[in-house]
């Protein structure tokens, strides 16, 4: 199925019959054909604990399950777009920043205190990101929602990626992910970001970060 790039704040999807699509409410823009748009309270293929996840997460908003014959384009909030492709990996990523995925891809929800241990707690309560990550596995395309634009940073062994919790949007690969203080504990008390955190990303992946730590 995949995405075709119309712009940096837009995407066009091709609908086929037999297959679905996931998008986030709100973000169909115009479409062409015989398509219909049906909330999807299992929260795509993950089923109930990826929905549970995301209540969780205060993020209970159903996705829109896209099926039918025709065109979709979507956008949300004037926001960049970038689509990731993935080829048989795993796509880590904030599912706030989720516009629109394949059906095909498997998703599910990861509590970040897994790898981050104690100090993945924290980016939740001090930084205003959420305690959990969606992620989405197989083969398919994905389009994530970013400020100002987005880069890919390239996280290889020995070299790992410092990144603003904040300015962090996904990541892929062999990744693995630990939040750590730049500053003392008395000097964290009323930040919120910037450098305060670092997210310390190594392995060997991509990290996609934006140009602005404005949350979405």
């Amino acid at each position: 199925m995949g995405f075709r790039e119309i712009n940096s704040k837009m995407i066009e999807a091709t609908v086929v019959p037999g297959q679905r699509l996931y998008s986030q409410r709100g973000a169909m823009l115009a479409y062409k054909g015989e398509v219909s748009f049906t909330p999807n309270m299992q929260g795509g293929q993950g089923g109930l604990m990826s929905m549970i996840g995301r209540r969780v997460a205060n993020e209970a908003t159903p996705l829109m399950s896209v099926e039918g014959s025709g065109t979709v384009l979507f956008g949300h909030g004037g926001h960049h777009v970038q689509v990731i492709t993935l080829a048989g990996d795993t796509l880590y990523v904030e599912a706030d920043r989720l516009l629109a995925f394949d059906g095909t891809l498997q998703q599910g929800t990861m509590f970040l205190g897994s790898q981050g241990g104690v100090m993945g707690l924290v980016r939740g309560q001090a930084t205003g990101q959420g305690l959990f990550t969606t992620t989405l596995k197989g083969h398919g395309s994905v389009a994530v929602m970013a400020h100002g634009g987005v880069i890919e940073v390239p996280i290889t062994p020995n070299n790992p990626v410092h990144v603003d919790p904040q300015a962090y949007v996904a990541h892929h690969g062999d990744v693995r992910n630990k939040l750590s203080s730049a500053l003392g504990w008395r000097d964290m008390v009323g930040r919120g970001s910037g450098e305060a955190f670092q997210l310390e990303l190594s392995g060997s992946g991509a990290v996609y970060v934006q140009a602005s730590e404005e949350k979405l």
